[in-house]
């Protein structure tokens, strides 16, 4: 299994430097390589093979007086930008064929010389090292001191080095990891997603919403006002749009350790753990928008699932449209609709359902069935027929995937050297 280990980066002044000269050379090779491909598009000439534009866009470029200074930085960090541009192209080209699956993938765009966030890539055909100093040596960058949180598993097969919105560097590594199948566990649970708990299990456990966001709402609030004071296009805005990317990452940074520590303790004490398959993109839209993407259940459930793979665990998804909360975990009647605010309800059969704790049982029990009994035993509850209200058929719905990131369209060519040369 390949792993991303992320540690931060300080370089240097003059680093920086390199990095943004770095940076600009990788965006203008992708938006050339685009806008070659676009161009021949649109004249009716063949589609432009990648080995002819790596030879078009780099080889033949460095020889112009235009681009020149590509030769500037490693050429590996333009065959990635290249290489990133293709991979774009056939996630495009899949998506409109249907031989990827999920939400239609826009074509690729221009990269953008104002967002905020950059990113280069090297492969081991730039020996790139680290050293015994624990700098990370990067062909005509120089040594990167790095804060190592932990000890690398394996050789890096990549490193990529990125630059937030807030500023800050890091460098992300691939590294191959063994899988470290756990010692097996009795305990299966079903765990349903919500906004009042973040997470509830079948065996009564919940796990209260920390809701991060809302709780920095204030501090956000109060530096977006002082954004909105500054005048565009002057430093002091600069700076102040700083503070706010600094006040966001500070939420995601905490969102995201806390949900490692509560999916590692859920993936060593459970054998196996099923989850139901939220739309959280439609849910995105709606007006719990702001509370969806807070509690951030992709995120969680993508870390439940790499992990229950690393580690020797049992992972499985319910379907979106399975009447978990409807359902009498006890004799297996679907009941009509329920409002968000009924958080307990009675079964004719006589049984008292408190709302997630029922519904957390029926995503086990389904997660169960779906996966199969070594017993064959009946884990799910029998069939029962539909009320007239609600035998409908549900449209196949695609999981929602992230597409290409949309950002202004860049009409004329760049130069990298003007850019640096104002900034000094």
């Amino acid at each position: 299994m390949q792993l991303r280990y992320n540690f931060r980066a300080y370089p240097t002044p003059g680093q920086q430097v390199e990095l943004a000269r770095a940076f600009g050379c990788a965006r203008v090779v992708f938006n050339d390589g685009l806008r070659a491909r676009q161009q021949a598009r649109e004249h009716g000439l063949p589609y432009v093979s990648d080995a002819e534009l790596s030879k078009r866009i780099i080889t033949q470029a460095k020889t112009t007086a235009q681009r020149e200074w590509l030769a500037d930085v490693s050429s590996v960090v333009l065959q990635q930008a290249l290489a990133d541009l293709n991979t774009a192209y056939r996630n495009f080209f899949a998506s409109i064929t249907g031989k990827r699956k999920g939400r239609k993938v826009a074509p690729p765009r221009f990269r953008s010389r104002k967002d905020n966030r950059q990113a280069i890539r090297f492969t081991k055909n730039a020996r790139f090292k680290v050293l015994d100093n624990g700098r990370l040596r990067l062909p005509k960058i120089g040594d990167l001191a790095v804060r190592w949180s932990r000890t690398l598993p394996s050789d890096p097969s990549s490193v990529a080095i990125i630059k937030d919105a807030a500023g800050r560097y890091f460098a992300s590594f691939v590294v191959q990891v063994a899988d470290e199948a756990l010692p097996p566990v009795e305990s299966e649970v079903g765990i349903d997603l919500g906004l009042t708990h973040f997470a509830v299990c079948s065996d009564g456990t919940k796990v209260a919403a920390p809701r991060f966001l809302r709780r920095a709402a204030r501090k956000l609030k109060r530096l977006q006002q002082a954004l909105s004071r500054k005048q565009r296009g002057s430093q002091n805005r600069k700076k102040a749009v700083v503070k706010v990317a600094r006040a966001h990452a500070r939420v995601a940074d905490t969102r995201r350790d806390w949900q490692h520590k509560l999916s590692t303790t859920i993936i060593r004490e459970k054998q196996a753990v099923y989850v139901e398959d939220l739309c959280v993109a439609g849910l995105g839209r709606t007006r719990l928008a702001k509370s969806v993407h807070d509690a951030g259940w992709a995120s969680f459930t993508g870390m439940l699932e790499y992990k229950a793979a690393r580690y020797g665990r049992a992972f499985g998804r319910v379907d979106r449209f399975f009447p978990s909360t409807r359902m009498c975990s006890h004799c297996g009647r679907i009941n009509a609709k329920m409002a968000l605010n009924v958080r307990t309800w009675d079964c004719p059969c006589g049984s008292h359902h408190d709302r997630d704790v029922n519904a957390a049982k029926n995503v086990l029990a389904a997660g169960l069935a779906d996966n199969g009994n070594d017993r064959g035993a009946q884990v799910r509850p029998g069939l029962v027929p539909a009320p007239r209200g609600e035998a409908v058929t549900h449209p196949d719905v695609a999981c929602s995937r992230r597409s290409v990131e949309g950002i202004s369209v860049l009409q004329g060519g760049e130069d990298v050297k003007a850019e640096l040369h104002m900034h000094r």
